[in-house]
């Protein structure tokens, strides 16, 4: 199905290029991660992680791409597609069906609609969130006042629950299903995933540079780009180096 999509992209919209495959969930976040593409074409049911789950994390960064959905869900999902930003694919898609389609992602690619956020990634996410409750609800409630940034970490080492001070932690990445807390002393398990922690933190004195890590930003030293022309972080006083995703490299402009 994902060789058919293909063939019909190449026949009613020549010039796009496709710069990843993917056979999985995982697999599409990694290779979002690394191609940084301005859409991706998801099915709803894949293996370790469904479209769904892949298009919530997709939209949760700073430059989310058009999301496509390859599905075969009843009507009342296929009319929730077909009134929101977020478009639907009935496999197999026919032509017809397929022109509609990149006739959207067209123009929302055109640089006037991405500078006035042509998706809006909060309104994305609410009808995630009621797709996967089984439905679509009739208004979405105010979002909750913002809380107070996080100031101690409570984490397991070892044996041992440790209490870390934020302004201790060096950085934080994502380790299946734990986020590694990195201070000086070592290295300690929270439970919590990278995507609510980032919500919990100061973004001026932490840094997200990748979907599976966050660094702060007072033991950045520098940057430097590695052999395979990937930027890399530096820190004070460390020996490893930390990637850079394209869809941060922003961040070190200037650098």
């Amino acid at each position: 199905m994902r060789d058919y999509l293909e063939s019909q992209l190449k026949t009613v919209w020549p010039e796009l290029r496709v710069v990843a495959h993917a056979a999985n969930g995982l697999e599409a976040l990694r290779m979002t991660d690394e191609e940084a593409p301005d859409v991706v074409f998801l099915d709803i049911r894949m293996p370790g992680l469904t479209g769904l789950d892949v298009a919530a994390r997709l939209v949760d960064g700073p430059k989310p791409p058009h999301i496509v959905f390859v599905t075969a869900y009843d009507q009342y999902a296929v009319d929730a597609f077909e009134h929101s930003a977020v478009d639907y694919l009935l496999k197999p898609a026919s032509l017809e069906r397929l022109e509609k389609t990149v006739a959207k992602l067209k123009a929302r690619l055109k640089p006037a609609a991405a500078a006035e956020g042509a998706v809006p990634a909060a309104a994305l996410q609410a009808l995630l969130a009621q797709l996967a409750a089984g439905g679509v609800a009739a208004a979405v409630p105010a979002p909750a006042p913002a809380a107070a940034p996080l100031q101690w970490i409570r984490a397991s080492h070892g044996e041992e629950t440790r209490l870390i001070p934020i302004d201790e932690v060096i950085y934080f990445q994502s380790n299946d299903k734990y986020t590694s807390v990195f201070v000086a002393e070592g290295e300690s398990l929270i439970r919590t995933p990278i995507s609510k922690l980032r919500e919990q933190l100061d973004e001026q004195q932490f840094w997200q540079i990748h979907r599976s890590v966050i660094v702060a930003a007072r033991h950045v030293a520098g940057t430097r780009q590695d052999f395979r022309g990937r930027l890399m972080v530096q820190l004070k006083g460390r020996p490893e180096q930390l990637v850079v995703s394209r869809n941060y490299v922003d961040l070190f402009r200037g650098m």
